[in-house]
């Protein structure tokens, strides 16, 4: 591995200023490495950061790697890792004209990073100096404790997913609390939800009452509701200021909790595991933005090195090379996911949208389909729009705020289904839908989003650890409860209880049909209609070693 050439150092610096004059900002230093197949290889475990501490399942993965290429040759043609100064790695037979190519997308990625508000918390960070830090911390407790470093890594990394890191992100940027503000928390966050129960559609009233006094009348429309609300409720005043004596309790993730509150772990021969898990919590919320802007993020860097490419003097003699190259990146399959492909073009259909003036009251309101076609404010807005998205989206908002009906029939894509054909024993695949709403609810269910599983700190009995599974209509993975669980039972030093939903067949005919449904995640269907499953409470408890699981009523 060794830094690129000052020839091709040029291409970059030239492909910098086309790419600030175009909007896109980001920090002038950067470095680029030129890495060979065996680099590729052993880094990407290691999320290609070359100082992450070293662990016996990257050494696996090296391996696994190894054989996959032998089959499969092929490497990807960059890849840049969010860190200050920002690195990315290239092939060494790139020629000029595709490193033009690789170049912008590589800066729209950095652009991206150092500008999307998911990424906050990572913009004063250092993380490969921390990482070399944390590598050689490992290493030193790895010769003083030996297996059990791995040991501990491994029950860390178990839960890893499960750190609170929309919790990191809040802390960042928020304004001062005033009076207001805090009777408002209270009120919409504490009373209505904890104090009174209401039911949902009591809270969104509630909502929309307070919105409408603060437009009518502001801050006397604040006072106003206020005033209301200790006449419908005569103890909210008492309540509200014996809150504001009480220290709020912190929120914190499993992992932080462990570590905070395990009396196993605060015994002096054990506090060295400590280190370990901050050091795994740490990496992990430093990469959960990454998974969460997957398509969003590919989607942007897609969209910018076409555009800067196509405008780029020096590439003149290569464009059929580039279309070859571009079409291989951002083909948009009728099944299955392209995340650069699909970014990119909601980023143009966003672009041309907004440039017409399309996001406004007026044409949403309309009905006719040639009077939609038509329709053309000339408000040009658009590039301003798509800015506004890379620094304010996740995948999730990028999905369902952008893509509608409109944006499926011009590229004709749809939700594919998939059966069994009993005659020959086959799966078949068939168009299930071309609704706007159900393509966003497949996209949707693809997204990363790990469990909420909180500490339920009032229900574990001699000093049991009770963790609640907040069920969001997808089951955890029965595979990996027993692992998971043994680990934490370690870690915490007692005994372990897990509170989580599991599916029950609606009726005995279709058990079959309704778990496999919901554990292989293909749809269990019968004559077009989907399996009903119903689902159950249960509780996991694991005491020396041994898991049992009972019914809650």
């Amino acid at each position: 591995m060794e830094l690129i050439n000052q020839h091709t150092k040029a291409i970059m610096e030239g492909c910098k200023e086309r790419a600030r004059a175009a909007g896109l900002r980001f920090e002038d230093e950067t470095l680029e490495y030129i890495v060979t197949n065996r680099d590729l290889l052993e880094l990407t475990p290691k999320l290609m950061i070359p100082t992450l501490y070293d662990y016996w399942v990257h050494d696996v993965e090296v391996l696994k790697e190894k054989g996959r290429y032998e089959l499969y040759p092929g490497n990807p043609y960059e890849t840049v890792i969010n860190t200050r100064p920002a690195i990315s790695f290239y092939n060494d037979n790139n020629p000029d004209w595709l490193n033009v190519m690789i170049f912008y997308h590589v800066l729209a990625h950095i652009d991206f990073f150092q500008n999307n508000i998911f990424f906050r918390h990572t913009w004063d960070f250092d993380l490969t100096g921390q990482a070399l830090s944390d590598k050689r911390l490992v290493a030193r407790l790895r010769a003083r404790h030996g297996r059990w470093v791995d040991y501990v890594i491994e029950f860390a990394r178990g839960i890893d997913n499960l750190v609170g890191y929309f919790e990191e992100l809040a802390r960042y940027d928020r304004p001062a609390a005033t009076p207001a503000s805090r009777r408002f928390d209270y009120y919409f966050d504490v009373f209505l939800q904890d104090v009174k129960k209401v039911r949902t559609s009591d809270y969104i009233r509630e909502v929309e009452r307070y919105n409408a006094c603060c437009k009518d009348q502001g801050e006397l429309g604040i006072e106003g509701f206020f005033a209301e609300v200790v006449v419908k409720y005569p103890e909210f005043e008492a309540l509200y200021e014996k809150s504001l004596g009480q220290k709020g309790a912190r929120t914190t993730d499993l992992l932080q909790y462990l570590m905070e509150h395990s009396e196993f772990l605060k015994r002096e021969d054990n506090r060295w595991m400590l280190s370990v898990l901050q050091v795994v919590r740490n990496t992990s919320v430093y990469f959960q933005p990454q998974i969460r802007t997957k398509i969003l993020n590919e989607g942007w860097a897609s969209y910018w090195h076409e555009r800067l490419f196509l405008e780029d003097d020096r590439i003149q003699g290569h464009e059929v090379d580039f279309a070859r190259v571009h079409a291989g990146v951002t083909s948009l399959p009728k099944v299955g996911l392209n995340p650069y492909a699909l970014g990119m073009r909601l980023f143009e259909y966003i672009e041309e949208m907004a440039d017409k003036g399309r996001y406004s009251f007026a044409y949403q309101k309309l009905g006719d389909a040639e009077e939609r076609r038509r329709f053309d404010a000339k408000t040009g807005k658009g590039r301003e729009t798509i800015f506004a998205v890379r620094a304010n989206e996740s995948d999730f908002s990028f999905i369902s705020r952008y893509i509608d009906q409109d944006f499926l029939d011009r590229h004709k894509l749809f939700v594919a289904g998939k059966r069994l054909n009993r005659a020959r024993m086959t799966w078949q695949y068939y168009i299930k839908s071309r609704k706007a709403a159900d393509y966003r609810q497949m996209l949707v269910d693809d997204l990363y989003h790990p469990p909420r599983i909180n500490v339920a700190r009032d229900r574990g009995e001699d000093g049991s650890l009770y963790l609640v599974h907040k069920f969001e209509g997808k089951p955890l993975v029965r595979d990996y409860i027993a692992n998971t669980l043994l680990g934490i039972e370690y870690l915490w030093g007692r005994p372990v209880q897990l509170e989580t939903s599991e599916p029950v067949p609606a009726a005995a005919a279709s058990s079959n049909a309704a778990l496999a449904g919901a554990f292989s995640g293909v749809s269990a269907e019968r004559e077009g209609e989907p399996a009903h499953i119903s689902w159950r409470r249960v509780l996991y408890t694991l005491k020396n070693r041994e898991l049992s699981k009972v019914p809650l009523s």
